[in-house]
């Protein structure tokens, strides 16, 4: 159906050993928590678990979610092998709904479904936001299938940045833009476009 992603699919693309991206943190997560005091983190759509797993190294006190109960099991190994703690809960954002003001950071990275049900599900972020709180959501951006590389090639699950923002209302937004990530090839100067949103809850 439109806009759902079959967690058996996902299921059987974390199935091998070794991780499907990396053990590293994403560049944007990295460079936006570097400034936050460490509290409670949300990863939702977590995947793997290298963003949360990364977290909690740092001192934060994470919870990631995801549907895919294999992409949690290798989570919970990576965390154990890094010797921290994280909170994993195998739920389908399109019914998972966080507890409200809760977290002094949000992360989205890379979620890609239908437009009404992403709004719905950063509608839902948003709430989860504590006072003072980050979300950060990073995304590839429609432009990236003609003027980028990788990621999925319909546009219709694809959001750019001002879209996102909409979805934000109750939040202030800090950064809204387009950003080029370097990527892997062996091709020189490969770049994908990703749709960037950085907002606060005001104390």
């Amino acid at each position: 159906m439109f806009g759902r992603v079959d967690s058996r699919g996902w299921d059987l693309r974390y199935g091998g050993r070794e991780l499907i991206w990396t053990a590293e943190p994403n560049r944007f997560l990295a460079a936006a928590a570097a400034d936050l005091q460490p509290g409670r983190a949300l990863d939702l759509a977590c995947g793997e678990g290298r963003n949360a797993v990364w977290l909690a190294e740092r001192g934060w006190q994470v919870t990631g979610v995801d549907f895919s109960q294999v992409g949690i099991d290798k989570g919970e190994v990576l965390a154990r092998e890094r010797g921290v703690s994280v909170r994993w809960v195998c739920a389908d954002l399109v019914e998972h709904v966080p507890p409200p003001a809760a977290f002094d950071l949000v992360a989205i990275l890379y979620l890609h479904l239908a437009p009404a049900t992403t709004s719905m599900v950063l509608r839902r972020a948003a709430a989860a936001v504590a006072s003072g709180g980050t979300l950060l959501v990073v995304g590839h951006d429609p432009t990236n299938i003609d003027e980028g590389h990788g990621g999925p090639q319909n546009p219709a699950i694809l959001m750019g940045p001002d879209e996102i923002a909409d979805a934000l209302s109750e939040l202030v937004i800090e950064r809204a833009e387009r950003v080029r990530r370097a990527v892997a090839s062996a091709q020189e100067d490969v770049y994908a476009i990703d749709a960037l949103v950085r907002a606060l809850r005001p104390r």
